[in-house]
């Protein structure tokens, strides 16, 4: 595998696992359909969210929000509806969230996380 690619799956796992210790509850990981993939599917309440994690090793090449664009964001939109439509076709509530992590690797990895980004 890919050093990028693994530093991304630490990413998501040290997101999916602070979120849980926020008191969210993991539903879904890597959904993937033929327009794209959602990181992580979450219930916090009656709320389904879900959440994009950028992972980054450094700042050097900027903060790891900064790779949701517009088009990203709109994407995203339209994954969760599909989502949404598969799996949990009566939900009423839903968000869009962002996590970013950097040192992923070290013993407290930094995690910064934005509600409702869209």
């Amino acid at each position: 595998m890919a050093e990028k690619d693994e530093l991304g799956r630490r990413g998501e796992q040290v997101a999916a696992e602070w979120l849980q210790e926020q008191g969210y509850t993991l539903v879904d990981r890597n959904w993937r359909c033929p327009s794209g993939e959602l990181d992580l599917i979450l219930r916090q309440g009656t709320t389904m969210v879900f959440a994009e994690v950028k992972t980054r090793s450094s700042l050097t090449f900027g903060h790891p929000f900064e790779a949701i664009t517009s088009r990203k964001a709109a994407r995203l939109r339209r994954l969760a509806a599909a989502w949404c439509r598969e799996r949990e076709p009566g939900a009423v509530s839903v968000r869009i969230d962002a996590v970013a992590v950097t040192n992923a690797w070290s013993e407290r990895p930094n995690v910064e996380h934005l509600a409702g980004i869209v």
